[in-house]
């Protein structure tokens, strides 16, 4: 199974995938090094600010792909956060990122959403963000009554891959909500690789246990926090 750590970035600081808590005192660069350095080959990386509308981290995105890169090894790395025009896809993949994620622009700008799949389809994976089944938008602040299998089955027949389903837990304690990720597996029969809800390595062990789930992204400050995790990690990588 693929893991994928996570960075949350936001006003240039590594947050909580939840928005919760405070920003990592440490710097994003030095938090991605250190993740090379145990081993991780996948990294994700999330512009909070972008996905919201409220600037971006672009440069800062830019230098650790390029940081990554520099390594001796391969090292694949998922760009999301406010990818909505060509100009920006464009920006991404040239500094590095193996894939690219769309979201907001599948449901409020679908002619946008054809414009990048017709230049970038290789690269790009389409966003499912949702609490309870149904979608949340612009970095999860605009609800929908969209349900995300729709969503999903909409983002294959615009010619998608590969789907990323982001589970908004109802609070920190929730269970993840494998029934939507299968669902959307089984319904559009793409690969899928969930996030938002997986925090734990019992959480890990119930994505490998779901026929359809290909991977997980994980915030990267769990690693920090539970040995196990990173054990997990370090395991997935070799």
């Amino acid at each position: 199974m693929k893991i994928y750590p996570t960075l949350n970035l936001q006003h240039g600081r590594v947050v909580p995938t939840t928005g919760d808590g405070d920003p990592c005192a440490e710097a994003p660069l030095e938090l991605a090094a250190r993740l090379l350095d145990e081993g991780t080959t996948r990294m994700a990386l999330v512009d909070v600010d972008a996905a919201m509308g409220k600037g971006n981290n672009r440069d800062l995105i830019a230098q650790i792909l390029q940081r990554c890169h520099a390594r001796d090894r391969k090292v694949c790395i998922q760009v999301a956060g406010g990818i909505r025009s060509s100009d920006q896809a464009q920006f991404f993949i040239d500094q590095g990122a193996a894939w690219l994620v769309a979201g907001t622009i599948l449901h409020k700008s679908p002619m946008v959403a054809e414009q990048l799949m017709a230049r970038f389809q290789p690269f790009l994976t389409a966003a499912i963000d949702a609490r309870g089944g149904k979608v949340h938008r612009s970095g999860w602040v605009d609800a929908s009554t969209l349900s995300a299998q729709d969503l999903a089955l909409r983002a294959k027949a615009y010619g998608f891959r590969r789907l990323l389903f982001v589970d908004i837990p109802e609070d920190p304690g929730s269970d993840p909500d494998f029934e939507t990720a299968q669902l959307l597996a089984s319904s559009t029969g793409l690969p899928v690789v969930m996030g938002g809800s997986i925090t734990s390595p019992r959480h890990l062990a119930a994505v490998h246990a779901h026929q359809g789930l290909k991977g997980a992204l994980v915030d990267a400050l769990l690693f920090r926090e539970d040995p196990e995790l990173l054990a997990l990690l370090q395991a997935a990588c070799a």
